[in-house]
This record gives C-alpha cells, sequence and structure tokens, in this order.
C-alpha cells in the first residue's frame, strides 16, 4: 500500500494511528467542561488518561469514574470502550458496510491486519458476524445486569447495566458502580457469574466463537475433536488457567484476614474464581487488589501478562503464544526438530511470533517499572503490578494509579498505548527499511546457549 514514492502509509501504520487519533479525539472530549460531574474541566493529563485507558481496554482510573464524569463523560468513556474493545479498523469497517459502500482490496487488507487474519476469504462475512455477536452478547450481558441494578438504582440500573456489560465483554474493566469496583458485590452469584461469562466471551477470541458454531453445525458429535489447532489450544490454555489460578489463589488467601478469612468455603470458591478470571485483562476486582498476599499477587501478575486469546477483546501475550513457547521448550529438551501440538506441526514463523511478542512485552513492562520506580517512591511490588497490569491492558491496580504524578501517569499512558497495538505492530510500523532480495547472506557460526 504504498504511493510511486513510498509515501504511503501501511496497514500496521494506520492502525497504531488510528487508536492514537481516537485517543485524543476522546481526550479533547473529556477535557470539555461537560463532561465533568462538577461541570469544571479536570486536569488535561488526566483526561488524556482516561481517553487511553478507556480505548486500549485497560481500566486503570487516575480519577473515579462513578463520581469523576458525568453522564457525557461517561457516555464519551463507555463509546470509547466500545471502539477499543472492537477496534478503530473493525467499527470504521462496520459503518462502511452499514452505508453499503464496497469494500477495496486496501480496505480489507487493513481489515485482515486488525483481526491478524491469514487470508481475505469471507472477511466481510467474519466482519458482520463479530459486530452481530458483540451487540448480541453484550445485550443480553445488559439485561441479566439490569434484574440486579434496576431495582437497586431504579432507572440509573438501565445506564449501569449497559455501561458494565461493555466494559466487561471489552475487558475494560471500568465501571460506574462504585469507587471500589465490584467488591460490594463479591458474594453476588448473578453478578460474578455474569461478569465472568462476559469476560470469557470476549477474551477467547472471535476465531473460536466461529469455529465452535461451525462444528456444532456441521460435526455435533466429538465437537471438541473437530475444530482447529488455534480454537483447541485457546479453550484449553483458558480453561487450564482459569482453574490452576483459581486453585492457587484458593489456597494462597485462604487464611489471608484481610480478604478471605473469614468467608465460607463456597464463597472463598466464588472469589478465587473471579479473581483468576478477571485477571485475564479485565480489571474488575471483588478482592482490594493491595490486600492480596505477595505470593497471590505474583500469580495475579503472571495470569494479567498471559491475559486472552488471539482476536478477542482481550490484551497480554495471549494463551496461544504461551502454549507456543511451553511446547517449544519442551521440543528443545526432548530434541526434536519439529514443535508438535495436538499432532500438528507448528511453523517456524509462529514460533518466532510468539517469542518476539514474549520478549517486547516483557521489556516493556520493565521499562515501564523502571520509570515509575524513578518518578514515584511506591514499594517495588505495586510498582510491578501496575506495569504488567498496563502491558496487558489489564487494569487491575494496588492502588497506586490515583496516586501517580505527572510523569507516572504519562509513563503509564505510553505503556497502555503500546501494549495495546501490540509491540510486534509497533516495531513493523517504526521499520521503514526493506530487507533486499539479493542481500548477501551471512554465514552461520555455533554459539553455547543456556
Amino acid at each position: 500500500m504504498r504511493g510511486k514514492r513510498g509515501a504511503a502509509l501501511s496497514t500496521t501504520q494506520i492502525i497504531l494511528l488510528s487508536f492514537l487519533a481516537v485517543i485524543l479525539l476522546g481526550s479533547l472530549l473529556l477535557a470539555l467542561p461537560i463532561s465533568a460531574a462538577d461541570g469544571v474541566s479536570v486536569a488535561y493529563v488526566d483526561a488524556l488518561f482516561t481517553a487511553t485507558t478507556a480505548t486500549c481496554v485497560t481500566g486503570l482510573v487516575t480519577l473515579p469514574t462513578v463520581t469523576a464524569w458525568s453522564i457525557f463523560g461517561q457516555a464519551v468513556i463507555l463509546l470509547l470502550i466500545q471502539i477499543g474493545g472492537l477496534g478503530v479498523i473493525t467499527v470504521l469497517s462496520g459503518l462502511m458496510m452499514a452505508l453499503h459502500r464496497k469494500m477495496g482490496l486496501g480496505d480489507r487488507l487493513l481489515l485482515q491486519d486488525a483481526f491478524n487474519l491469514n487470508t481475505l476469504s469471507g472477511l466481510t462475512e467474519f466482519l458482520r458476524k463479530v459486530i452481530c455477536g458483540t451487540l448480541v452478547i453484550e445485550g443480553i450481558g445488559a439485561l441479566l445486569y439490569m434484574m440486579v441494578f434496576v431495582p437497586e438504582y431504579g432507572v440509573r440500573g438501565i445506564w449501569i447495566s449497559v455501561f458494565t456489560a461493555v466494559s466487561a465483554f471489552c475487558n475494560a474493566g471500568i465501571d460506574i458502580l462504585a469507587e471500589n469496583s465490584l467488591c460490594d458485590y463479591v458474594f453476588h452469584p448473578l453478578i460474578n457469574a455474569v461478569t465472568c461469562l462476559l469476560i470469557v466471551l470476549g477474551g477467547i477470541g472471535y476465531i473460536v466463537w466461529w469455529d465452535v458454531v461451525r462444528v456444532l453445525r456441521e460435526r455435533p458429535k466429538r465437537p471438541f475433536r473437530h475444530l482447529t489447532l488455534h480454537s483447541k489450544i485457546a479453550i484449553l490454555a483458558t480453561l487450564v488457567l482459569i482453574f490452576a489460578g483459581a486453585l492457587a489463589i484458593f489456597v494462597l488467601e485462604y487464611n489471608n484476614p484481610l480478604t478471605m478469612q473469614e468467608y465460607t468455603l463456597p464463597q472463598r470458591i466464588g472469589a478465587s474464581l473471579f479473581q483468576s478470571v478477571t485477571t485475564r485483562t479485565a480489571g474488575f476486582a471483588t478482592l482490594p487488589q493491595q490486600d492480596l498476599t505477595n505470593g497471590t499477587a505474583l500469580v495475579s501478575m503472571l495470569l494479567m501478562f498471559i491475559g486472552g486469546s488471539p482476536v478477542g477483546t482481550a490484551g497480554g501475550i495471549k494463551t496461544v503464544t504461551v502454549v507456543v513457547l511451553i511446547a517449544s521448550a519442551i521440543a528443545t529438551v526432548k530434541g526434536r526438530d519439529e514443535v508438535t501440538l495436538l499432532h500438528r506441526n507448528l511453523s517456524k514463523q509462529a514460533l518466532r511470533k510468539a517469542t518476539a511478542v514474549t520478549v517486547l512485552s516483557f521489556g516493556i513492562a520493565f521499562l515501564c517499572a523502571l520509570l515509575l520506580s524513578v518518578v514515584t517512591d511506591a514499594g517495588l511490588l505495586d510498582v510491578l503490578y501496575e506495569s504488567v497490569s498496563a502491558v496487558a491492558t489489564v487494569g487491575l491496580t494496588r492502588g497506586l494509579t490515583p496516586l501517580l504524578n505527572t510523569a507516572g501517569k504519562l509513563t503509564v499512558i505510553a505503556t497502555m498505548y503500546l501494549g495495546r497495538v501490540g509491540p510486534i505492530s509497533l516495531a513493523i510500523a517504526l521499520n521503514t527499511k526493506k530487507e533486499s532480495g539479493n542481500s548477501i547472506k551471512n554465514p552461520t557460526e555455533e554459539i553455547s546457549v543456556g
């Protein structure tokens, strides 16, 4: 997609700039007096921080969403969450489709890159399914929330239900209930169940959705066997991480007097399960994160860093990435030339990309932690928690976010943006050099590793 002089932007650059444009536009709207609850404009850095956390579906906030913003401001935030969850290019492509405008090859390439797909085949139909499926699931979630919030808050409960449903499905973790997130509903079975379900459905990835639907229609007997390798990995990894994480949190928090010591056994199980699910880049909290044991905080950081699955609303390095790395490590230890998963060989490109995503994401998290350590006097665990939460676009904090100074806010803003657009995309966008097809091959030399 380059012009005669090579000045045209690549699809990756367009995607990165589109996110940036939405963030800046959102920040200008949130900086208006009409967006503030008291009618007085908030500081621009807070407006920028809020626009970034909403568009990047992170959830870290410097100002309480429920008290700092007016209905107009909350509506702007909700719109940014929806755009960020679906993706700017997806929303624009959906509008083109609604206006019956034909998508050209450039538009399709752009959409293909936005979804990280390997083919242009059936792209328009895939887009239609994604948008319709998203709206349907969010609508059902909102209706279920209304069963609780309307009796409790009256008419305002409708707005709360819609906002929470969209935020949960988009894995944003921003709510307009209270300053302590969902801690007041830690024992509420419906709120917990609906929120967890929305988080998982948004984070599992659109590819898995339609693969499951396809198999249930065509081969309902033993459906798991007929899923694609991607879907099998995403589903199995999601289940393992959720239940293994819940078990670890249950054990580590069982006798913690600040969290679950006084809970009954079912309450402990429910709270542990919710903590495990929400760390998969959702950001809602039913337990105060600063009260968790150090062990639980470490487990939560690992779950946050891994995140959800590709081509969904979740962040992190993704479940499939981690499984590919583990499979590669096992193959290396066993001396195998091919990396195999579920009786399928993985491509070298997948291995290289998984390694690059993990290394670059770790590097961004480390740099964020280093900068926050310099500009704040917070404890190391709080800084690490904040950094991983930002780069994985999770939104959980141990109380550090509202205390950040301007330098700290700008650091987290940059980290959230990099975490959302992806380190690989950023590297590709910034790399303007093209490898020549006739480049000289360098000689190979063995080195010692490990």
